[in-house]
């Protein structure tokens, strides 16, 4: 099993930025790579960004040139760095992670808040 705890979430103005933080634990042979998503009140998660252990990322495209995810192999940890935040980023963030089996794994989530 793959534990993935979240961190960084918080209240936010417009414009402003927050660095969200994914430590994972646990047996982690076989994971290819890890990600974020995010679910706002009354809409559906959604995907936000990923990487794989090569370090190739995806973003969803409103979040384009003001987010980037990374990871630390060393430290089983994955950032998602949010700038230029704005109210429609607000929702609950969660991390995740994938294996070559097809298995998930998420995180219980974090909630970022973006309003003045």
């Amino acid at each position: 099993q793959v534990q993935l705890v979240e961190s960084g979430g918080g209240l936010v103005q417009p414009g402003g930025s927050l660095r969200l933080s994914c430590a994972a634990s646990g047996f982690w042979f076989g994971i290819r790579g890890m990600g974020w998503y995010r679910q706002a009140p009354g809409k559906q998660r959604e995907l936000v960004a990923t990487i794989t252990n090569g370090g190739t990322t995806n973003y969803q495209d409103s979040v384009k040139g003001r987010f980037t995810i990374s990871r630390d192999n060393a430290k089983n940890t994955v950032y998602l760095q949010m700038n230029s935040l704005k109210p429609e980023d607000t929702a609950v963030y969660y991390c995740n992670a994938w294996a070559l089996s097809g298995a998930e794994y998420w995180g219980e989530g974090t909630l970022v808040t973006v309003s003045s």
